[in-house]
């Protein structure tokens, strides 16, 4: 096991670092965010490939030409201080360009969409920095001098081949107009050191990533590059950069054996990219950096490289990336410790993701032993293999409410006239019946949401193709097969149920006040319901402060959970995803709890129309009677080892500076948490009177970063209705 050398505490952000962030958030206020979906270079340049390709035999090779035309057309752009590059172009538009954007728009609007789910993986960093795009470009060549042309099988893996070539030159083409561009700084450059940075940047950018990197901060510009380059030319999203503690260490120690490198030296490029990360990124949305773990062999990873990963987080204080730390019992003390500082001082990272559990659990999808120690949290918390991935995530969401609601004839909000209740699988006489009646919808619902993500991948396998990326996901190459027609080692699909808590609640109240205590029928607490309690607010008081609540440690509530979680587990089981996949459960939320809540009448845990309902996998908001303990007893009585489609328990605290106390409660809960077979837990340290301030004056509160569910945003940016509902958590003190 090994342990950090220095204390990264001492390792202070420079002033460079400071600037670069103030210039993000300088640029994102002036031109907004960058989305190659969005970006006026790259709509246009695939407009007219997709228009000149028209006669092309071979829909890869139409998709190859596109990402060639995008990567082509990409303005290079090296802003003051940054010593990685690599950043969407905006720049200015004229008439003209203005008139050729709305054209490309209107032509894109009539090509088949792009249906379903992309990216939400790790690239094969490794493979990127130890073969270069030239050495990976040698092996499909000797690939293609294997095939059989006569064969038609070979023939098509011919034309994939060349499609992957073509994707692969033309990135080479964008790095060497970045360190051409380099080179061009370099001679109006007056200051000595800048000038000596952009003379590196050039012969940085001349090697990487088309060759294998020789030095950290190569290897740093190659991941970051192709990053960029795959999400600009395949038109793509959230490309998360994995374990970069376990790839980036070799070059790390080489590095500072030979004396090139320095700690500070290596956490400043670190700032640095992780500040161009946030360009990738839209707001909404996430990227994730895991740290710490076991290898294949069993043996504990975390080494001096994981430290500095962590402390960047302290130096950068952006949303992104979502730096998370791999537990297990052997995780070096110092590591939890340092994590736990940060959480206390008001961050929102680290999050805590147990990595036995995890481990297991992608084992039983099949995944191999050696390669289930080497996952990511996709995006916020779905557990995604490394480089082997074409997994869906978060397809679709379930209203866990809604299908409550289906059956006792209480419509969405907005739902017209012609919305009709579900008819019930047995008698809602009695409550086993109304569990059963549940059961039932729950199976149907999952079953229709089977049906339309195989229709989805069917689809595309006709109009997709990812040439680019497949170079970078096993065993597209080896097979010669691109990652939308099945490529991919892994491909199963992640779903993902929303509002566990309030359903659980509400078949409590149910039970106790329906069945129980005959206080009103079901037909009553419907119209109830459905009336958002108008009339008659105390009965809304009875259900929600009356009836035992889910997050508090009580048997007979959280044998509820229990059932849920094994009929939704038990469901998907019965179901396989093209081409070979299987449909896997979660309770990652994103913002659709909020989103859902919005659409869903009053419900019987109390919860008034439209409010969020509950997020990830612990109790809703405000119901935690017996502390955070209680939120942990509750959420870990059922097994979280098939809900590899991500779960989180959300915990938020007063915010108490430099509190030692706070730090080792912290510690204790999550200690606990991952005994009892937690999957992750994240915490939110911050008081509801500076939430409400922010509120009141945004202006003050730019970088004011907060945990929603399973992911970090920045507080003024969110809907007044998630920012409503992160203040309504409960809000534990020391």
């Amino acid at each position: 096991m090994a342990t950090t050398m220095i204390d990264t505490r001492t390792l202070q952000a420079t002033a460079r670092i400071e600037r670069l962030r103030e210039a993000k958030f300088a640029r994102e206020a002036r031109d907004g965010q960058r989305n190659p979906r969005a970006n006026p270079h790259v709509l246009i340049a695939a407009a007219r490939s997709w228009q000149e390709t028209t006669g092309e035999t071979w829909h890869i090779i139409r998709r190859a030409r596109r990402i060639a035309a995008i990567l082509d057309a990409l303005p290079v752009e090296i802003a003051p201080d940054e010593l990685l590059v690599g950043r969407l172009p905006l720049g200015e538009t004229d008439a003209h360009m203005e008139a050729a954007l709305q054209e490309a728009r209107a032509f894109l609007a009539t090509q088949p969409p792009h249906k379903g789910q992309s990216a939400h993986m790790t690239l094969d960093n490794e493979l990127i920095l130890r073969r270069g795009l030239a050495g990976i470009a040698a092996d499909i060549r000797a690939r293609v001098a294997a095939l059989d042309l006569a064969d038609p099988d070979d023939q098509a893996k011919e034309r994939f081949y060349a499609a992957c070539l073509m994707a692969l030159e033309a990135v080479g083409r964008l790095a060497q107009r970045y360190a051409a561009h380099a080179a061009d700084l370099v001679a109006a450059e007056a200051d000595p050191q800048r000038r000596a940075e952009l003379a590196q940047i050039a012969a940085i950018c001349a090697q990487v990533p088309m060759h294998p990197a020789r030095t950290f901060w190569e290897a740093l510009q190659a991941v970051h590059f192709m990053t960029y380059a795959v999400q600009a030319g395949e038109e793509l999203l959230l490309f998360p950069a994995g374990r970069m503690d376990r790839y980036l260490w070799p070059y790390y120690e080489r590095d500072i054996a030979v004396g090139a490198l320095t700690p500070a030296g290596a956490l400043e490029l670190i700032d640095c990219f992780y500040i161009l990360m946030n360009e990738l990124v839209p707001r909404s949305l996430a990227v994730g950096v895991m740290i710490g773990g076991h290898d294949a062999t069993g043996r504990e990873v975390t080494n001096e490289m994981s430290y500095l990963l962590l402390e960047a987080v302290a130096h950068v204080r952006m949303a992104y990336p979502g730096v998370s730390i791999c537990y297990r019992d052997d995780t070096p003390e110092a590591l939890v410790q340092r994590g736990c500082e940060l959480l206390a001082d008001g961050l929102t990272h680290p999050a805590i993701f147990n990595d036995a559990v995890i481990t297991r659990g992608l084992i039983e999808l099949g995944v191999t032993p050696p390669e289930a120690c080497e996952y990511i949290h996709s995006t916020c918390v779905e557990i995604t293999p490394i480089a082997a991935s074409n997994v869906w995530v978060a397809s679709p969401y379930f209203n866990l409410v809604q299908m409550l609601h289906d059956l006792i004839g209480v419509p969405p909000l907005n739902a017209g006239p012609a919305w009709t209740p579900v008819p019930p699988a047995t008698s809602l006489a009695t409550f086993d019946g109304l569990l059963e009646s549940y059961r039932a919808h729950l199976g149907t619902r999952i079953m229709e949401a089977v049906r339309v993500q195989n229709a989805m991948r069917r689809h595309r396998m006709r109009h997709g193709g990812h040439p680019l990326l497949s170079c970078f996901v096993r065993d597209c190459l080896q097979r010669g097969v691109d990652i939308d027609e099945g490529g991919a080692r892994y491909s199963w699909i992640e779903c993902s149920f929303v509002g566990l808590a309030n359903l659980v609640d509400s078949l409590a109240a149910i039970r106790q006040f329906v069945y129980a205590e005959r206080r009103w029928t079901l037909a009553e607490l419907a119209a109830l319901l459905r009336e958002d309690f108008a009339g008659d607010p105390a009965a809304r008081e009875l259900l929600l402060h009356r009836a035992d609540k889910y997050g508090n440690g009580i048997a007979a509530v959280d044998e509820l959970a229990v059932h849920v979680i094994e009929w939704i587990v038990d469901e998907c089981a019965r179901y396989r995803v093209v081409p070979d996949g299987r449909f896997v459960p979660g309770l990652f939320c994103w913002v659709m709890h909020e989103r859902l809540g919005r659409e869903t009448a009053a419900s019987a845990d109390g919860r008034v129309a439209g409010f969020p309902l509950a997020d990830g996998a612990g109790p809703a908001q405000g119901r935690e009677r017996q502390g955070p303990t209680g939120a942990v007893l509750s959420t870990t009585v059922w097994d979280h080892t098939p809900m590899m489609g991500g779960l989180v328990l959300n915990l938020k605290f007063s915010r108490t500076h430099g509190d030692a106390k706070q730090v080792a409660s912290f510690r204790d809960l999550l200690r606990v948490y991952m005994a009892r077979g937690g999957l992750e837990m994240q915490i939110n340290c911050v008081d509801s009177e500076t939430l409400r301030d922010a509120q009141a004056r945004p202006e003050l509160y730019r970088d004011l970063v907060v945990r929603v569910a399973g992911y970090s945003d920045y507080f003024t940016t969110l809907s007044r209705g998630m920012q409503d509902e992160i203040i309504a958590r409960t809000e534990f003190r020391n």
